[in-house]
This record gives C-alpha cells, sequence and structure tokens, in this order.
C-alpha cells in the first residue's frame, strides 16, 4: 500500500499535497476533497450541496444589495450639487440646509413611490433602512435617473411643484419600459 506522498509522486497527481512537520498534513484542491469526501459518506454529498446552494444565495444577495447601493450613489452627488448650488442660501445653517436636501429626497420619492420617507416610515414601523433598501433594480435605475434629471431641472430654475410633475411623468414612464416583458432582456 502507498502512502499518500508516494502515490502523489509515483502518479504526478495535481491537486493534492502531503507537509510534514508540526503542522503538516494531506492537503487536496477542495473539489478533490469534496469528491474523496463524496465518496466516503452520501449524507456528507447531500451536506455539500445544501450548503454550497445556502453560500451561494448568501453570495447572490450581497451582490444584489452591493449592486443596489451603487446604483443607489450614480446621480447623488450631481443632485446634492445642484441643490447645494441653486437652492441653499449662503446665510443658512448646517441643520436648515439638511432640510433642503431632505426636501429635495422627498420629491424624488413622491414622483417615484407616491409617499415621502417619514409616510413610509410611519406604514413601516418594523423595517429598518430608508424606502430605498427595499426597492427593486429597476427602481434604483429610474431613482438615478430622475436623479440627475432633477438637477438639471433645479439648473433651470423650474420650481419644486412642476419639477414634481415632470419627474412623476418620467418614473412612470420609465418603469413602464424598465418592466416590460418581450425580447429585451432588461435589469431584474
Amino acid at each position: 500500500m502507498l502512502s499518500v506522498s508516494e502515490w502523489i509522486e509515483a502518479t504526478d497527481a495535481i491537486g493534492l499535497v502531503v507537509k510534514k512537520g508540526r503542522y503538516g498534513g494531506t492537503y487536496a484542491y477542495k473539489d478533490i476533497a469534496f469528491e474523496f469526501g463524496s465518496a466516503i459518506s452520501v449524507p456528507f454529498k447531500l451536506y455539500l450541496i445544501e450548503e454550497f446552494q445556502r453560500l451561494k444565495e448568501q453570495e447572490q444577495a450581497l451582490l444584489g444589495w452591493s449592486a443596489k447601493r451603487e446604483l443607489s450613489k450614480i446621480n447623488y452627488r450631481i443632485h446634492t450639487d445642484a441643490i447645494k448650488e441653486h437652492l441653499i442660501p449662503p446665510t443658512i445653517t448646517a441643520q436648515q440646509a439638511s432640510i433642503v436636501y431632505a426636501n429635495e429626497a422627498d420629491v424624488l420619492n413622491v414622483a417615484m413611490f407616491g409617499k415621502t420617507a417619514k409616510q413610509w416610515r410611519e406604514e413601516n414601523p418594523d423595517k429598518k433602512g430608508n424606502i430605498r433598501d427595499y426597492t427593486t433594480i429597476n427602481e434604483l435605475i429610474c431613482l438615478s435617473n430622475m436623479e440627475s434629471l432633477n438637477a438639471v431641472f433645479i439648473d433651470q430654475g423650474l420650481p419644486q411643484p412642476e419639477r414634481l410633475i415632470k419627474l412623476n411623468e418620467i418614473a412612470v414612464n420609465q418603469m413602464r419600459i424598465l418592466e416590460q416583458d418581450g425580447d429585451r432582456k432588461l435589469l431584474k
């Protein structure tokens, strides 16, 4: 009977390593180790498959969250700079400025969801975060576009009620396009 190190040397095995010494042992590439484990025990193989599927679902959820966060940041700077430049007087306090920023964020929320952040929190006291943490990718794409457009409308000097009406029309149209079924494969 060959030892593992003799077998590795005799077969020129790839993916297996034997380390000698105090912290030594036999190590295998993970796929090879899984196959050995699968051959030893059927329940172990089922456990590996279930654990792999659980980890992949968790990874996808994290990727989705990360993608959503990045989408929400895309036009944020453009939007806040337009607010700062055109809507915030130089003599305003930081607290007053934060109200202006929140007001403009709510213009987007009302145009997109029909409610302010405060209204959403009151309707969802059990949820952490804010309305945008619970949106779909398509809604975030639309919100990102609306941030950019609202910045343009602010630069043009349009009053808030007019901007709200225009942004709502745009949101309805963009969501209709983004949610359409058909041959086009848009983000979901």
